[in-house]
């Protein structure tokens, strides 16, 4: 399929709360969300935690750029375009590892600290006189056009355009700061490593889906009926796992009452009042941890902000309670990796791990009882919005004109839809705006 990339076409793709099936399936508009959409937000890269020494690296790809976050020398968190400058190669190709005191291009062995600045290349003689000190060469390892690290959590920008970072997440940050807190040091350490998926599906299916509160009622009934059931006749079940599966029978009324809010910037809170996380049993002694470490007044904000998921748009989704990032890495028109960390709150109870642990394995491992539910219905939409018939995608429940003005907004009803259509009002906003000189 060749789909026109020119400002009224695209122009048409968002449309009264309805979305035009090529932004799905289309693979030109995919390149222009990599170009539009995806190098000029943040994007969430990976936690400090991953990389505890100097010369710790770990590798992955951001908007189809290879990238390198690494410990440098001073303590800081670097994050490093994973290409020599001299002919292009990767400096690395493991996951994940320790660079040592410098990064060695495996080509032609040009080295370069652990901040990017080129340190030596091979036969330097040969380049004297050539006006090599004046070229891109010599400045060594590209470098995003903004990294931000809060709260250990490490973010990229790979473009020079594009809003600050406390502009772009504005209070969606607040999301991050309650998951620290819920340290009582302050401080989160990854759990390992992560469970990772790919699935057939266009990105945006999967991001709706984090906000569609109607879908689990009829989605995941047998999941839901199953848990109830099993703790019915086994009563030595992990009563854990029971604690996690069973809300997602909650009926309709209940997302009716949880309270959402959508922000600037496509970021959005489902659940600001409560979620089938509130009521998650306490643990002993963890909030008078919490009372000492922050103060009561704090420790109760931290404890009362469950929210059931915070979207940090374009590709990050968290869970306070069980303490949950998940990542979105498009990686084609049809095709998503989905990642799934957990975290343990340093000074927490191990049981803050262990529950996240589980929630991971029982909800988003892509055999669980719950995922593959979801997984299945994606990569059938996938394949279905490319038949005839109607055209276009329909997130119209509660749909209001004036909220097109909107950005801020708070309002009960977890069933509207308004929180999806303030992704595609950003979505829609970045893909209009053509690129300008690159750096």
């Amino acid at each position: 399929m060749h789909y026109r990339t020119d400002a009224e076409a695209v122009a048409g793709l968002v449309s009264k709360g309805q979305i035009h099936r090529d932004a799905y399936i289309s693979e030109e508009i995919f390149q222009l969300e990599q170009e539009r959409v995806f190098a000029r937000s943040w994007l969430y890269v990976g936690h400090a935690s991953q990389v505890p020494q100097a010369g710790d690296y770990i590798t992955l790809e951001l908007a189809g750029s290879p990238v390198i976050m690494i410990r440098h020398s001073d303590g800081s968190v670097r994050v490093l375009i994973n290409r020599c400058a001299h002919k292009g190669a990767s400096i690395v190709s493991r996951p994940q590892g320790n660079a040592g005191r410098m990064l060695r291009c495996p080509y032609h062995a040009w080295c370069y600290k652990t901040d990017g600045a080129l340190l030596a290349v091979s036969l330097k003689a040969g380049y004297k006189d050539t006006g090599f000190e004046a070229s891109a060469a010599a400045e060594g390892l590209s470098v995003p056009g903004g990294v931000e690290t809060y709260r250990g959590f490490v973010f990229a920008r790979l473009s020079r355009q594009g809003m600050s970072f406390r502009e772009y997440f504005g209070e969606a940050l607040g999301a991050l700061d309650n998951m620290a807190d819920r340290s009582p040091e302050g401080e989160l350490q990854i759990a390992g490593s992560c469970i990772r998926s790919v699935i057939r599906c266009n990105w945006k299916m999967y991001l709706e889906n984090i906000n569609d509160t109607v879908h689990p009622i009829s989605t995941h009934e047998s999941a839901s009926a199953t848990a109830q059931q099993v703790g019915e006749e086994f009563l030595e079940i992990n009563p854990t796992a029971l604690e996690q599966l069973l809300p997602f029978g909650s009926g309709y009324d209940f997302y009716t009452k949880m309270g959402a809010r959508t922000l600037p910037n496509g970021h959005s809170i489902l659940g600001t009042k409560f979620s089938i996380h509130t009521d998650y049993s306490d643990v002993p002694g963890y909030q008078e941890s919490l009372e000492q470490a922050h103060g009561k007044e704090r420790a109760r904000e931290i404890l009362a902000f469950s929210p059931q998921n915070v979207v940090l748009y374009p590709s990050l989704a968290t869970k306070g309670s069980p303490q949950i990032l998940r990542v979105l890495r498009p990686l084609a028109a049809n095709l998503t990796q989905l990642e799934v960390w957990a975290f343990q709150p340093k000074g927490a109870p191990a049981i803050m791990l262990e529950r996240g642990l589980t929630y991971s394995r029982l909800v988003f491992s892509p055999m669980s009882v719950v995922s593959h539910d979801d997984v299945h219905l994606f990569e059938s939409q996938q394949a279905s919005l490319a038949a005839a018939g109607n055209p276009w995608v329909n997130l119209q429940r509660q749909f209001d004109p004036a909220e097109q003005e909107q950005g801020d907004c708070r309002f009960e009803d977890g069933n509207n839809e308004l929180v999806m259509r303030n992704q595609y009002r950003a979505w829609h906003a970045l893909l209009m705006q053509p690129m300008g000189a690159q750096a």
